[in-house]
């Protein structure tokens, strides 16, 4: 990670990794020391054995607004968006832990994505979604004109993209945007309930393999997904897999489950990261 101030917070407690967007003089606009940090504390959650789940939110007010604005302004007027060399934004796919957002305030453009590609959204009343790209002259980014037909169906894709309109939070959760609305004061507190769940109850290799799996079948045929789900129910079965005896000795004994954590380096049997991200 670049010696840079830091703009994203590294948290964890009971089990839960809380990184948090932290650039309050931009108003956590995107920018690339904010993206380096972000992706390099992903992958440190990702071998963080005292890391179950992981939490994205914002400091302040806001989520993240998409690119910093003095940015956009440079990309504009000067040579445009520097988008060579760069991880790919859907690298929160390539982490075997689930993640949830709490989205808390304004959410568009690059902030979008990275909200889009954790699990579970919680968005709180008062706080917006938006694409923002026809505003710009730009056209869908990052993949979004894929993954949003898939998440909330064509006919609402190409109504956010060619609009550009904000999107509050009880129409969010009503197209699919999100699942969980909050009340402002009550945002974090139910996305932590919500994470503990997960934390506690919840097999780390079965959330891992889940995880690839659902996020890779978007681009897999019916017959493929199938191979996928075999090949994996068979690693597991047969490879040192502790959660799976104590998944059933806990339901033999009428217990709650004591699972061990997930290892640092890559499991057997777990599916690779989806097509659209780096291998």
């Amino acid at each position: 990670m670049s010696e840079a101030a830091p703009q994203v917070r590294y948290e964890v407690d009971d089990g839960i990794c809380t990184l948090t967007l932290d650039n309050p003089e931009r108003r956590n606009g995107w920018n690339p020391t904010m993206e380096e940090q972000y992706f390099a504390l992903l992958d440190r959650a990702a071998v963080d054995e005292e890391v179950r789940v992981i939490v994205l939110t914002g400091a302040g007010s806001t989520f993240c607004p998409g690119l910093d604005s003095g940015r956009l302004s440079d990309a504009a007027t000067s040579t445009g968006l520097q988008l060579a060399g760069r991880r790919s934004q859907h690298h929160a796919l390539t982490v075997p832990k689930p993640m949830l957002a709490a989205i808390n305030g304004a959410c568009a453009g690059i902030g979008l994505v990275q909200a889009l590609v954790c699990d579970v959204r919680f968005m709180a009343r008062g706080a917006r979604l938006a694409t923002a790209y026809a505003k710009l002259g730009v056209p869908a980014e990052y993949g979004l004109s894929w993954l949003l037909p898939r998440l909330i169906g064509v006919e609402w894709t190409l109504d956010l993209l060619l609009s550009s309109r904000a999107v509050d939070a009880d129409e969010a959760k009503a197209i699919g945007l999100v699942t969980r609305v909050s009340e402002p004061a009550d945002l974090l507190a139910e996305v932590y309930a919500y994470a503990r769940l997960l934390a506690t109850g919840s097999s780390p290799r079965s959330m891992a393999a889940m995880r690839r799996q659902v996020w890779g079948d978007l681009s897999r045929g019916y017959s493929e997904a199938n191979q996928v789900w075999l090949d994996t129910m068979v690693a597991l079965n047969a490879g040192d897999n502790p959660d799976f005896a104590e998944g059933v000795a806990a339901f033999v004994e009428r217990r709650s489950p004591v699972f061990a954590p997930l290892p640092p380096a890559p499991l057997p049997g777990i599916p690779s990261p989806p097509r659209f991200v780096e291998q």
